[in-house]
């Protein structure tokens, strides 16, 4: 199984478009302020954003994008206008992670884990 798509329902169909462009994902299908599907700059996975009526409240989801040097792609971010709620933070969990919102309040964490992400110490043998 292959977790390789994703949606988002928005109220901001527009400026929750030019979010994500801004972090870097690529327009690959432009139907606004319906539909707009985006591909993610490395791996194969896409994000789409849906126009909602009513947006879902609460935690929600969280979206977890991989960067190689997480410092400098979080300062590229800030240079271009993006504020971060969490500037990149060492974890106990051996990632390293830095949190922002989209404009629909979805929780967005940028990280870097290398092969703790899948193999950390403490993995199940």
């Amino acid at each position: 199984m292959n977790l390789n798509q994703v949606t988002i329902y928005t109220g901001k169909p527009f400026e929750t478009a030019e979010f994500f462009q801004k972090l870097g994902l690529r327009l690959i299908v432009d139907s606004l302020p319906r539909y707009a599907r985006f591909e993610c700059p490395d791996g194969d996975s896409t994000l789409s954003i849906h126009n909602a009526e009513v947006h879902p409240k609460g935690a929600g989801v969280v979206l977890y994008f991989e960067c190689e040097d997480l410092d400098a792609e979080v300062e590229r971010l800030e240079s271009i206008g993006l504020n971060f709620d969490q500037e990149p933070t060492d974890r106990d969990w051996l990632w390293r992670e830095a949190y922002l919102h989209d404009p629909n309040g979805n929780k967005i964490c940028l990280f870097h884990a290398a092969e703790n992400r899948k193999n950390p110490p403490w993995r199940v043998k």
